[in-house]
């Protein structure tokens, strides 16, 4: 089955209208006939606000953010994973999270981010909180979609969970902060994850100042199917998932593993 999957590869916008900048990268992606348009992490709100702004800003999946997004979604008749600054019911620091909706605007899918990036340069920690549940893969038209965010891709566990669960396509939105080896690094996860798993794999990251761009989407034999450079734009590709099935058949990893040793 044939997909077009649009990475879009933003900036925060200077005027803090990011349901304005999602329309516009809609309209793009539909004159493109994009399928699934991806948007990086920290999309609603930016990370590197203070933190009592970036508290106040947090919004339920059902609040006025999330719904003009799927409206966007329904008008242009695509699917959109975007993320936003998601308010903790529970009163404590809010999540960061993905939400998947369909070409009708309905919200198909939440995924709260597991893994929080705590380094020697920033604590997500401390303005975030951690979810406890990864994502299974949901039904699509174009096959199973698979989520998680960023920091998520250093583990290898988050990837066969989604396709011990028949993903297809696992999308990671990405802020993948700038520094020593770390395009590499996200190059070689990215086509690690998609190859060992035998599944697409889509990275999109913030093109803003501190962040990395290269946005791209790779398939089941780690070749790299469309790369976005350091700006911020629209990449598009166009797969066929029935590449799947054929890697799957050439070498059976899934079938070979041994988790009675493992």
């Amino acid at each position: 089955m044939n997909v077009t999957v649009g990475l879009a590869q933003t900036c925060h916008p200077d005027d803090g209208d990011v349901v304005s900048l999602v329309e516009a990268y809609a309209r793009d992606a539909h004159e493109a006939g994009v399928d699934l348009l991806v948007f990086p992490e920290c999309l609603m709100s930016r990370y590197e606000s203070e933190l009592g702004d970036f508290l106040a800003q947090s919004q339920p999946v059902d609040g006025p953010f999330a719904c003009a997004v799927a409206e966007i979604a329904r008008a242009g008749g695509l699917w959109i994973v975007f993320t936003m600054n998601e308010l903790n019911g529970k009163g404590g620091l809010p999540y960061n999270t993905a939400l998947v909706v369909d070409d009708e605007g309905a919200q198909r899918g939440v995924y709260r981010k597991v893994h929080l990036f705590d380094s020697e340069t920033t604590r997500e920690s401390e303005r975030m909180a951690a979810s406890d549940e990864l994502f299974d893969p949901i039904g699509t038209p174009f096959g199973k979609l698979g989520l998680a965010i960023c920091y998520d891709l250093r583990f290898p566990e988050v990837a066969r969970h989604a396709a011990l669960r028949g993903c297809d396509l696992l999308v990671y939105p990405s802020a993948w902060v700038a520094g020593p080896d770390k395009v590499r690094h996200w190059e070689t996860l990215l086509a690690a994850r998609a190859i060992e798993n035998e599944l697409f794999v889509a990275g999109v990251c913030r093109a803003d100042d501190g962040y990395i761009g290269n946005s791209m989407l790779v398939g089941p034999d780690g070749a790299v199917r469309v790369r976005a450079g350091e700006a911020e734009g629209l990449a598009v590709a166009r797969i066929d998932t029935s590449e799947l099935e054929r890697a799957r058949r050439r070498i059976p990893v899934l079938q070979h593993r041994r988790p009675d040793v493992y």
